[in-house]
């Protein structure tokens, strides 16, 4: 209808039953929006005037966001409550999405708002949206019919089937980056939307996201410092980054605090292991385009996953060099796919392999195998490992350290296991002020224990190698052999 006259002179010509059925449409409506606005008074939030420009993207209607804000911004608060508004608006399953489930639970679902004395999740959604509350599993069902879920990047594999209409990336800069390539696809489907929170963390997906967001004219991308927000006095931050120093040390605790407060992407990641050899390898120009040699066997190193990813660097050596030239990461699947994988790169790059490196648990015998051991599958393939025996971990990172001093690395080939190695560090140990003599287990662990591998087994063995020149014949396990190589 163009005018009021036309709406009125519609109303008019009703009969007196349609005119009653009219009425109790439009009171339908109106008590949905009288309930909507009553939940939105009993949620009591607005935001702060530097999350404004956010929240006004979010509310016109914008599906993708990447928030580089420094730390205790109200970056998660900033996210629960748009989801809570979106789960007013459209019915639909939405996520928050941690690196690791356990994370998700302290920092989200447990977490108490320390302005308000109130539990975040209860501020954001209060009970009367809820139909139930699942504190078990982190889930929340509403009475509309929608569900919000906390969860981890390092699980997301045990969502398959479902479809968030909106997902919060929380922490993405230490999150698994294979979350967001699961995620696009299904958001890109339902028209759902995704905003990534984070602080930094060194030159990782987290910025590659950020520059794609500066970069799209449909994204929003917004970096705030402390200095932008201004939430905190000089004195406070002062003070903050005394004590930093004073824990981590003088470099690690401006470093952390460049990191944390000024949202640096250039600070040094707070305890990685590779940080400074990948840095002298980014200046002297040996991460880039790095070709296959077709004349130089190709060794493989491995790393299992049994409930998570199998990681394979693909490397050749050529004198004192090392070139790492591929990089596979996979999960869900058998050896039978890990097999094929390997003959799809001999036929894509014209190459000949060399010894597969394995870590000592290949020879574990499993009873859900009948008695065979990894080794057994893999040699009935047509893949004989090379079984590098169990080592100080230190004593691998060390050798990979120094490995990495003549090594050439394909950026785009590996950008996964870079990453990996990148983000490879120690855990900080927030309640005894130091950092642990062991690594922190996270997504990146499974390229660079595979790399790890490597390092500790290759020896520039005199051998020929066990590479017959046919691509294995894949079959069914427990099947005769055939040709496949490293048979012998």
């Amino acid at each position: 209808m163009q005018s009021l006259a036309e709406a009125e002179a519609y109303i008019s010509a009703l009969g007196p039953k349609q005119k009653a059925e009219l009425d109790k449409l439009l009171s339908a409506e109106l008590e949905i929006q009288a309930n909507i606005a009553k939940l939105r008074r009993e949620r009591e939030w607005t935001p702060r005037p530097y999350q404004k420009a956010l929240w006004d993207y979010l509310q016109g209607g914008g599906k993708r966001a990447c928030v580089i804000w420094h730390r205790r911004s109200g970056k998660d608060d900033v996210a629960l409550n748009w989801t809570a508004e979106a789960v007013i608006n459209r019915v639909g399953e939405y996520w928050h999405m941690l690196p690791e489930a356990a994370q998700g639970r302290k920092a989200i679902w447990d977490a108490v708002n320390p302005h308000t004395g109130r539990k975040r999740i209860d501020q954001a959604f209060p009970m009367e949206m809820r139909e139930k509350t699942r504190a078990q599993d982190m889930v929340i069902e509403f009475k509309n019919g929608s569900l919000w879920r906390v969860v981890g990047s390092d699980n997301y594999n045990s969502l398959v089937g479902s479809t968030p209409a909106g997902v919060i990336l929380s922490e993405w800069a230490i999150a698994d980056p294979n979350a967001w390539a699961f995620l696009r696809p299904i958001l890109l489907e339902n028209g759902g939307w995704a905003i990534f929170i984070t602080t930094p963390r060194g030159m990782n997906h987290a910025k590659a996201t950020y520059d794609l967001a500066r970069n799209e004219p449909d994204w929003f991308a917004e970096l705030l410092t402390v200095s932008d927000t201004k939430i905190f006095s000089d004195e406070s931050l002062n003070q903050e980054l005394r004590q930093l120093q004073h824990d981590m040390g003088p470099e690690e605790g401006q470093a952390q605090f460049d990191q944390e407060y000024n949202c640096s992407f250039a600070a040094a990641l707070i305890g990685a292991y590779y940080g400074p050899a990948l840095n002298r390898m980014e200046k002297e120009g040996r991460i880039g385009n790095i070709p296959f040699d077709r004349a130089v066997l190709v060794h493989t190193a491995w790393d299992l996953g049994v409930s998570d990813s199998t990681a394979i660097w693909f490397i050749q050596c050529v004198g004192k060099e090392r070139r790492l030239l591929d990089y596979v990461e996979v999960s869900g699947v058998g050896f039978e796919e890990h097999a094929r994988i390997l003959a799809d790169k001999a036929r894509q790059h014209g190459i000949q392999y060399g010894f597969h490196y394995f870590p000592h648990d290949v020879a574990h015998r499993e009873l859900s195998n009948n008695g065979l051991s990894r080794t057994d599958t893999l040699q009935g393939l047509g893949i004989r490992p090379k079984v590098v025996p169990a080592s100080n971990v230190n004593d691998g990172i060390n050798a990979v350290r120094r490995m990495l001093d003549f090594t050439w690395i394909s950026e785009k080939r590996c950008e996964r296991g870079l990453n990996a190695l990148r983000n490879y560090q120690r855990g900080w140990n927030e309640k005894l002020k130091m950092f642990s003599d062991a690594p922190l287990h996270n997504w990146a662990s499974h390229g660079a224990d595979a790399l790890r591998t490597f390092a500790a087994g290759h020896r520039d063995p005199k051998d020929k190698s066990t590479f017959n020149g046919k691509i294995p014949t894949f079959r069914d396990v427990g099947k005769p052999a055939g040709n496949g190589w490293m048979s012998r």
